[in-house]
């Protein structure tokens, strides 16, 4: 997708940088969900009346750190003086959320604050998401790739609302969780609680 016409925020050929980085670092599986996030984020933020571009450009670039070493990603929260709670310490998987929320803050410079929490909460979500938060949430969920158990079910909920389809996607994470025996950090929980509280339903 070419979004130079979205917004100027970030011109083109800085994204076009940004898609030759995610191919250094990146798998080509991950780099293709990367597209795919941002070309779903610029869609559901034109739907939503969110900026197209910050979307598009958080989309593309949530997972900068998915395929860093541990080590790697330890040596970034040390040198930003970030300190994982015991629960984050055993939950490797959603390191690369707060990774690259300071990779694209630190080293690519980038200072928008909705691009970067829609990265860093894009694993976990939180109480009371913004709704570009929402947006790289779900969008992760739903591209066009993804091919999960109830995939096609949460997508069907986004159709007709963005909370409703990321209370059935938190349920089912929580439930994998549980089942698979591995720490629920506190802040799916949080997200979850927050919108069954705030729902029309409950």
């Amino acid at each position: 997708m070419n979004i130079s016409q979205a917004t100027t925020f970030i011109p083109q050929n800085r994204i076009d940088e940004f898609k030759s980085l995610l191919k250094d670092r990146l798998t080509e599986k991950r780099y293709l969900h990367s597209l795919a996030v941002a070309d779903e984020a610029a869609r559901l933020a034109e739907i939503l009346e969110a900026d197209v571009q910050k979307m598009y450009v958080a989309g593309l670039l949530h997972d900068i750190c998915k395929n860093e070493t541990s080590e790697q990603q330890l040596q970034l929260f040390s040198q930003f003086g970030i300190m994982l709670t015991d629960i984050e310490k055993a939950s490797p998987s959603v390191w690369h959320a707060y990774s690259g929320a300071l990779y694209i803050k630190n080293v690519l410079n980038i200072d928008d604050e909705d691009i970067i929490s829609s990265i860093r909460y894009h694993t976990t979500g939180k109480a009371d998401m913004t709704l570009p938060e929402k947006i790289i949430y779900i969008a992760d969920l739903t591209e066009v790739n993804r091919d999960y158990p109830d995939v096609d079910v949460v997508r069907a909920l986004l159709k007709d609302d963005i909370d409703k389809a990321i209370i059935y996607a938190l349920k089912y994470t929580l439930k994998k969780l549980s089942a698979d025996n591995k720490p629920i950090h506190p802040n799916t929980l949080d997200a979850y609680n927050f919108l069954v509280l705030n729902s029309e339903d409950f």
